[in-house]
């Protein structure tokens, strides 16, 4: 775009001053001119006939030669006044130009004063904001380096103290909470003495983390991830709180650990060893990864409903319940060892689920279960009863080379297409029952084999 383009005024021709003789040769031009008038109006009246009326005509030719030199000089005159005239409106007008550029002039000297004033207040205004920036950072800093100092202490009850100053500290400044976040997480990671006094600090520290995870008021600290990889944890509560990229790798959590309620977002690397755990009620799109990892103790994700994939491969369970879970994302527990009683009453799996080579030593029930998609039993062995009855498979079902130490029990259950068993065995001192057109041939006295039709 264009701007406008200022024009110069044009200069105005140099004023030159009359010279004297130009007057004067107006002077002579109206003598002139009267002379030469008076003579020839001379002559004709000395060329009259009558001599009485000679001395009138002289004097008319007189007068009349006296009135053209008048004339002449009024003319004169009058180009005189005129040009004053002129030189006066001219003069006027040049003081008005003058004016106004003077004015021009005062204006830009004004605007640049104005101009130089402001930038001059804006870098005193930057001047004391670095001033007070710099002095916020440095009692910041010295806040920090003493917080950090009370958590090195010997003393417990003085660690608490420096805890509580960082968590003081995160909460009054925004930008510095992934760090404190940070501490107390290597905190947790560092080695446990055996101490009562300690295991009240630990446990401190944990709940700072999990209550600014809750998105309750001021206190939420949206956004933050923990890195918990070796850490040693007792009762970590993480109920209601919003869980974005946690790692437990290699963690150690006694007591209860519970998820109940969480959101998960991320992706939530939980490859560490639990008693119970409890994840009712979890929902989010976050993927959970669970493989290698071992619970002593009850699990539970009753009512969750997770939209993201759920690995646990080759993870240790104990009593498992997904009772009413909803897992909208591939499933995998392939080689997964299930030492308890699994319950996975009404649980829906909207994608596929494998459980190959999984092996189940206690009760396994899938009643009412619905299975949208794929779901793979291959090489699973299920050491007790294996109920599925009221299960409705959409997709493919795979049985083969499976093994049913126990009862197994389709009575009910609903398939989209003709499973496949094929060379799977069951116990033949157990009554089966098992999915319609399913050829059960003996094997010997101790195992059935089913077989495709």
């Amino acid at each position: 775009m264009l701007g406008a383009v200022s024009v110069p005024p044009t200069p105005e021709k140099p004023l030159r001053v009359m010279p004297w003789w130009l007057a004067l040769l107006g002077l002579l031009l109206a003598v002139g001119l009267g002379w030469l008038v008076l003579d020839r109006l001379l002559a004709e009246a000395d060329r009259a006939a009558q001599p009485d009326t000679r001395a009138t005509l002289r004097v008319d030719a007189i007068r009349t030669g006296l009135t053209v030199v008048a004339g002449t000089g009024g003319g004169l005159a009058l180009l005189l006044a005129a040009r004053r005239q002129w030189i006066s409106e001219r003069g006027q007008r040049h003081q008005e130009a003058v004016a106004a550029r003077d004015q021009a002039h005062r204006d830009r000297v004004q605007a640049h004063a104005e101009t130089v004033a402001d930038a001059g207040q804006r870098h005193q205004e930057r001047q004391a904001a670095a001033v007070e920036h710099d002095a916020a950072e440095r009692r910041l800093t010295e806040l920090y380096v003493r917080a950090i100092e009370l958590v090195g202490s010997d003393n417990p009850a003085v660690r608490l103290g420096g805890l509580h100053a960082l968590d003081r500290l995160g909460q009054d400044n925004p930008v510095q909470r992934p760090t404190i976040v940070a501490v107390l997480c290597a905190y947790l990671r560092m080695p446990a003495p055996d101490d009562p006094r300690e295991s009240e600090v630990r446990r401190t520290a944990q709940r700072m983390l999990t209550r600014h995870l809750r998105a309750e008021g001021d206190d939420w600290w949206p956004g933050i991830a923990l890195d918990l990889t070796g850490a040693r944890l007792h009762d970590f509560d993480a109920a209601g709180c919003t869980l974005v990229d946690l790692d437990l790798t290699g963690a150690v959590c006694t007591g209860t650990t519970s998820f109940a309620g969480a959101v998960v977002r991320g992706r939530l690397r939980l490859t560490a060893e639990f008693a119970d755990a409890k994840f009712d009620d979890l929902t989010g799109d976050g993927e959970l990864v669970l493989d290698d990892a071992r619970f002593t103790g009850r699990v539970s994700f009753d009512g969750a409903d997770l939209g993201g994939e759920l690995s646990c491969r080759a993870t240790s369970f104990g009593p498992v319940s997904f009772r009413g879970a909803t897992l909208r994302q591939p499933s995998s527990f392939d080689r997964a060892t299930f030492a308890g009683s699994v319950t996975l009453r009404e649980a829906v799996f909207l994608s596929g689920l494998s459980m190959e080579h999984a092996t189940f030593a206690a009760y396994a029930g899938f009643r009412r279960a619905r299975f949208a998609d794929m779901a793979l039993f291959r090489w699973t062995e299920f050491g007790a009863e294996a109920w599925f009855e009221g299960a409705r498979f959409d997709g493919a079902a795979n049985f083969g080379r499976a093994v049913f130490r126990g009862r197994a029990r389709f009575e009910g259950a609903v398939f989209a297409r003709q499973p496949l068993v094929d060379q799977a065995r069951a116990s033949a001192s157990m009554t089966h029952i098992w999915p319609p057109d399913t050829t059960v041939g003996s094997r010997d006295d101790e195992w059935l084999v089913l077989t495709d039709p």
